[in-house]
């Protein structure tokens, strides 16, 4: 069988043995919904506080400070759109970055057509938000701060402590994606002054279609999605009950041992890092040097197009994803690659490799055998590479 090698985790990840064995009998011998007061509703009753538990214990959380939803991209509209719409007698402002998820950079752009206005910070060439530029931007209408834990492109990790703090000192509601984060880097609500707080189940090996919104005791949010008194009356519909179990035990899984599964992976990204870097020049690492997340590597190579290089990479076993979004008629690059400051041509030949549990050193020196190869093939192929060829111009 010819070699497949999976270098994408910060797309999805597969959902882990264990993780299905625990949802399976919720598909088929305890289905009963947990509104129901008979025993099958509270036999699943108590699976749905159980899921509830280990979330909140992986983050330093109270069981009745997690609610539950159909994945993170619910989770940033419904923290960001509900904090926005319970606070409009107060204030029409909301700080964001310019680097965030397209769940929260478009819910933003949603609010801004609907009355509301948004400050989009820049990040430094590393994709690292400021603090005080934070700090800087409040001002007496500010009801919202939106800050990702770690960016799912280029994997810099923010100062969430210190910009939790500025949000706490000045009473305004601190909301984190930390749908990366989970399993990679210890998160504490409480130590890092976090009021909102998304995750998703299917990138730390549980299953899609799942996640979890941590909402602080006393913080103002309106409803979401309206119906029944599901979650405690404040996001309604009858509960995802086998996936949520699969979320409980993968967050479980995923956060036992962070500083050993951090160590590991670190280990193989610099490996990669390095590798890529010494043996294929007019390259540059994107993203902060250190604080990245362990499993996050993302290059852009001069001269050449990023999907083509994806496909190419494909073809040989190797899936990773391009920096560049360049479907459905798009040829705009990565809007996070931009707010770091690349240029276009730059932007466009990008490519963001992600390592999982599964991954070995033998993979990554395969992978180090092959990008070379395929990045010379292709800048062969470029009239500006041939332009370029023993010239100056380096990334």
């Amino acid at each position: 069988m010819e070699q497949r090698i999976y270098l994408d985790h910060a797309a999805t990840t597969y959902t882990k043995p264990e993780v299905l064995e625990e949802m399976l009998p919720y598909f088929t011998r305890k289905y009963g919904n947990p509104s129901s007061v008979h025993s099958f509703g509270r036999e699943t009753r108590k699976a749905l506080d159980l899921a509830r538990e280990r979330v909140a214990k992986a983050l330093n959380a109270d069981p009745g400070e997690i609610f539950f939803t159909a994945g993170g991209t619910e989770s940033d509209n419904w923290a960001i759109k509900g904090t926005a719409l319970a606070n409009q007698k107060k204030g029409n402002h909301i700080i964001t970055t310019a680097i965030e998820h397209h769940a929260v950079f478009h819910t933003c752009n949603y609010l801004e057509r609907n009355g509301f206005e948004v400050t989009y910070l820049p990040v430094d060439k590393y994709g690292m938000v400021d603090p005080e530029q934070v700090r800087n931007a409040i001002n007496d209408k500010t009801v919202l701060i939106s800050v990702m834990t770690a960016n799912n492109e280029i994997g810099t990790i923010q100062p969430i402590k210190e910009i939790g703090a500025i949000a706490k000192e000045k009473g305004i509601a601190f909301h984190t994606d930390a749908v990366q984060a989970i399993g990679s880097i210890p998160i504490d609500v409480k130590e890092m002054n976090i009021d909102l707080l998304s995750l998703s189940a299917h990138k730390f090996y549980g299953p899609k279609g799942v996640g979890a919104l941590y909402i602080r005791k006393g913080v103002k949010l309106q409803q979401f999605i309206h119906g029944g008194a599901q979650e405690r009356n404040r996001r309604a519909g009858t509960e995802n009950l086998p996936a949520i179990v699969g979320l409980g035990k993968a967050i479980e899984l995923a956060t036992q041992d962070i500083p050993g599964h951090s160590a590991r992976l670190t280990a193989l990204r610099d490996r990669l890092i390095s590798g890529i870097l010494s043996k294929v020049e007019y390259t540059r690492l994107n993203g902060h040097p250190t604080m990245r997340l362990p499993g996050n590597a993302n290059f852009s190579f001069e001269f050449i197009e990023g999907e083509a290089l994806l496909l190419t990479l494909d073809i040989q076993g190797i899936a990773g994803s391009s920096g560049s979004a360049c479907t459905s008629g798009s040829l705009d690059p990565s809007h996070v690659l931009l707010a770091i400051g690349l240029p276009h041509e730059i932007a466009h030949g990008s490519l963001r490799l992600t390592l999982g549990d599964q991954n070995t050193e033998e993979e990554i020196d395969y992978v180090l055998e092959v990008i070379p190869k395929v990045v010379q093939r292709l800048r062969e192929m470029s009239p500006l590479f041939n332009q370029q060829k023993g010239g100056q111009k380096h990334v």
